[in-house]
């Protein structure tokens, strides 16, 4: 039904967790952005943005044609409404679920993803790069752990909310964090871990932010080096 278009980082990761929560078939085809397959034209045909993940819903919500969709937290949004699951239908909730999953499109995943590169990735030490994403990485997991302090998930009931935050807890070591300073975003980490959906999604998955020394300089063109002549 659901063709996954997907590698191991952060933001493919939640997706596949939705579809395994969900219960939902899917077919996952694993793009190698070493390899820079992300730019290849049938991928591109699918997600313009030369990124994963993305995917194919080869039976929509009142038939008709296949939906494309790129854009990780879209995918999220489309998928919980075709589903009617992970998302309230009041108004309340379902603002409370909706800003929450924008907070971390346009916050957590951002600054999370910046210090994971130069922490990680990045050819020469960046002091000031570090520190300050550092900083701001941990701003927003303070964030996260006041919201939790009294209930169990991020937007009262489990949501997409949660599901688009996990993934970018997982690699706290390498955003310079340490769990034990937050202590409610630790219990729902915990939590979320235990789950059998989150063990299904994580088996076998390797951790896109272990040290990469053995990058050759064709991957590290690939994976940062690409301007605007990709979209051309």
């Amino acid at each position: 039904m659901i063709d996954l278009y997907v590698a191991a980082t952060p933001n493919g990761l939640k997706v596949k967790l939705f579809l395994e929560e969900a219960g939902l078939p899917y077919t996952t085809h694993t793009v190698s952005l070493s390899k820079g397959e992300q730019f290849q034209p049938a991928f591109l045909a699918i997600s313009p943005n030369n990124k994963i993940p993305a995917i194919v819903d080869h039976a929509p919500l009142g038939g008709g044609a296949p939906v494309t969709m790129f854009e990780s937290g879209a995918i999220l949004l489309y998928l919980a409404e075709k589903l009617g699951r992970f998302i309230p239908t009041d108004i309340h909730g379902r603002a409370e679920v909706l800003q929450w999953l924008f907070w971390q499109m346009a916050g957590l995943g951002p600054m999370a993803g910046q210090i994971g590169h130069f922490n990680v990735y990045a050819p020469e030490k960046v002091p000031y790069a570090i520190e300050r994403y550092t900083r701001e990485t941990a701003r927003l997991y303070g964030v996260l752990d006041r919201q939790l302090t009294d209930r169990a998930f991020i937007a009262g009931e489990f949501s997409i909310a949660d599901i688009a935050c996990y993934p970018w807890i997982v690699p706290h070591a390498a955003h310079g964090q340490q769990l034990a300073d937050f202590p409610a975003l630790e219990r729902w980490f915990a939590a979320m871990s235990a789950r059998p959906a989150t063990q299904r999604t994580y088996e076998g998955v390797e951790n896109a932010y272990a040290p990469k020394q053995s990058l050759s300089e064709d991957e590290r063109r690939v994976l940062f080096g690409r301007g605007a002549s990709t979209a051309r």
